[in-house]
C-alpha cells in the first residue's frame, strides 16, 4: 500500500482534485487575453466529486481563485488544501454539571452508544435548564473519547468475575501482535465448532469439531482432524499425530479448556519437554492466529462442501487434509509475505525428533499413588482392581501411570529415575480360581515363627533391668503376702 493511500484524507482528496482542475493551466500558461476563455471552458465541464463520486459543475470564480492561489507556489497541491479550522483540536466548553452527569451516566451504562448518551443528556437539559446549553453530538463524542469514555461490549447475564477481570485487562492494557523467531518454537492448538452438520454411523446429525495445531512462525498446520467430541483422549489422539508428522515443538499455546488442562495432557507435555502456555481466561485474541485460520475454514473449505448432502466424518477429514496440503500450505500469506510451506522449509527449525508411538502413549498418562493391599497384592484404580507382580509385593505405596480412557495400559513407575518398570493388568478372578498358588521366591522357612519349640525365657532387656534394680541395694519395693510361694 502506498503512502498516498495511507494518508488519503478529505483534505488530500480535495487538494489533488483542485490541482487536477487547474493543473493544465499551470503546465501550459495561457497567452495574454486567453485565461478567461479557458477558465470559462473549464466551468462548463462536469467534474467527479472527490468524496461522493457524483457529477457536478464548478463555478468560474472558484476555478479562478484556485488558479491564482497556487500559480506562484512551490508546492501547488499543498496550497490548494482546505484550511484548518481555527477551533480544530479545541473542545467546546461543557458545564461542570453536564460533565459530572455524563461521567456518572457512562459508569452506569458503559455499553451505551454515543447517540444514546446524547439523547439522555438532552432530556436532562430540558428538565434542568440551569445546566447550560448542550453542545452538538460530535462535540460530546469527542469529549467522551478524549476522556476515556469508550463504548464497551454489553455485559453478559452470567458475567463471572474472571470475565470482568479479562475485559478490564483488555481495556487497560495494550494488545500487541507477536511472532516467534524460529519454526517449531511455538505451536497453537484449539478446537473449532464447525457450521456444517454431518450424519454419524448412528444415524444422528452431529456438529463436528476441528482440532488444528498451527506453527506460529510459518502458519503451517501440523495436523488437523475433525472429531465428534472435545475430550482429552481426542486431544491426545490428534496431538500425537501432529508430533509424529512434524516433530516435537518447544512450546504450545492453548486455551483453558478442560481437555487442555487434564493431567494426562499436561503431564505428557512435561515428560516430552514441551512448555505449556495457556491464554488468559476470556481472552481469545491471544490466540488470534487460530481465529484467522477458522475464518478460512468456514469461508473456503466448508463453503465448498455446502452442496454435499451425505457428508460423513471420514469424507470431511479427507476433504480437509486435501485442502490444507494442496491450497492452504501453498497459498500466499499476506502477513508473512510468503507461503506457509515455503517459510516452514526455509526458516531455522528448533524442533526435535519425535519418539516412537509406545513412548508417546506412555508419556500422555496421569500419574497417581496407590497403596497395595498386602492381603492379596492388589490395588484399586477407578473402581477396578489390578494385580501387582510378586517381585513388587514389598512395596507399600506404588506410583501408577495410566490414561483414563484406556485402562489396558497401566504402568508401574520408578520415581527415582522416572522410568516405567512394568505393565500392570486387571485382576482376573476366573483364572485365579483354578490357578496354582506360587511359592514366594525369597521365602525362608528358618524365619518362620517359633510355635513348636519351648519358649526362650525372659527377654534380655528385662533381665538387664532386673539386675540393675537388684544392684541398687534398696529394700524390696513390695511386701509379699503370707501363705504364698514367695
Amino acid at each position: 500500500m502506498s503512502n498516498n493511500l495511507l494518508y488519503d484524507t478529505r483534505q488530500n482528496r480535495w487538494a489533488r482534485f483542485r490541482f487536477s482542475v487547474v493543473g493544465p493551466l499551470l503546465a501550459a500558461v495561457p497567452e495574454k487575453g486567453e485565461l478567461q476563455s479557458q477558465l470559462l471552458e473549464l466551468s462548463k465541464r462536469q467534474w467527479t466529486h472527490p468524496i461522493n463520486g457524483e457529477q457536478f459543475y464548478i463555478g468560474f470564480a472558484t476555478i479562478q481563485r484556485w488558479y491564482y492561489k497556487c500559480r506562484l507556489q512551490h508546492d501547488p497541491v499543498h496550497a490548494l488544501r482546505t484550511k484548518k479550522r481555527c477551533d480544530s483540536g479545541k473542545a467546546k466548553c461543557l458545564s461542570i454539571a453536564i460533565k459530572q452527569f455524563l461521567k456518572q451516566q457512562y459508569q452506569d451504562h458503559p455499553s451505551w452508544s454515543y447517540q444514546l448518551h446524547v439523547d439522555n443528556l438532552q432530556c436532562l437539559v430540558k428538565q434542568y435548564p440551569e445546566y447550560g446549553v448542550l453542545p452538538v453530538y460530535h462535540t460530546i463524542r469527542r469529549y467522551m473519547k478524549a476522556n476515556g469514555m469508550i463504548k464497551q461490549k454489553r455485559l453478559r447475564k452470567r458475567f463471572t468475575e474472571s470475565a470482568f477481570l479479562a475485559q478490564q485487562r483488555l481495556e487497560t492494557r495494550e494488545v500487541r501482535s507477536f511472532e516467534v523467531e524460529y519454526v517449531h518454537a511455538l505451536w497453537h492448538l484449539d478446537f473449532h465448532h464447525g457450521s456444517l452438520a454431518i450424519v454419524g454411523q448412528d444415524g444422528v446429525w452431529h456438529k463436528p469439531l476441528l482440532l488444528a495445531i498451527l506453527d506460529d512462525r510459518s502458519r503451517l498446520i501440523a495436523h488437523a482432524q475433525w472429531y465428534l467430541d472435545e475430550c482429552v483422549d481426542t486431544l491426545v489422539h490428534g496431538f500425537m499425530q501432529a508430533l509424529q508428522k512434524r516433530g516435537l515443538p518447544r512450546a504450545l499455546m492453548s486455551d483453558n479448556g478442560a481437555a487442555m488442562l487434564a493431567s494426562e495432557f499436561t503431564e505428557g507435555l512435561q515428560r516430552l519437554g514441551i512448555l505449556h502456555q495457556t491464554t488468559l481466561p476470556y481472552s481469545p485474541y491471544q490466540n488470534a492466529k487460530q481465529e484467522v485460520f477458522w475464518g478460512q475454514i468456514e469461508g473456503r473449505l466448508l463453503a465448498m462442501l455446502e452442496g454435499e448432502a451425505n457428508l460423513s466424518l471420514s469424507k470431511l477429514n479427507e476433504a480437509t487434509l486435501a485442502w490444507i496440503e494442496l491450497e492452504y500450505h501453498h497459498k500466499w500469506h499476506s502477513e508473512i509475505n510468503t507461503t506457509p510451506l515455503k517459510r516452514y522449509l526455509e526458516n531455522k527449525n528448533v524442533g526435535r525428533d519425535c519418539p516412537d508411538s509406545i513412548t508417546l502413549r506412555q508419556a500422555f498418562c496421569a500419574q497417581v499413588t496407590r497403596k497395595q493391599r498386602r492381603s492379596d497384592g492388589t490395588f484399586t484404580l477407578h473402581g477396578k482392581r489390578f494385580e501387582v507382580p510378586q517381585a513388587f509385593r514389598h512395596l507399600e505405596k506404588m506410583v501408577i501411570r495410566y490414561a483414563r480412557w484406556d485402562l489396558s495400559q497401566v504402568f508401574l513407575v520408578d520415581t527415582t529415575c522416572d522410568k516405567i518398570i512394568c505393565s500392570l493388568y486387571p485382576l482376573n478372578k476366573s483364572d485365579n480360581a483354578s490357578g496354582m498358588r506360587r511359592v514366594f521366591t525369597d521365602c525362608n522357612t528358618s524365619l518362620s515363627p517359633n510355635i513348636n519349640n519351648h519358649p526362650s525365657g525372659i527377654a534380655p532387656l528385662l533381665k538387664e533391668y532386673m539386675a540393675q534394680f537388684a544392684a541398687t541395694g534398696f529394700p524390696p519395693p513390695y511386701i509379699p503376702k503370707e501363705n504364698t510361694d514367695e
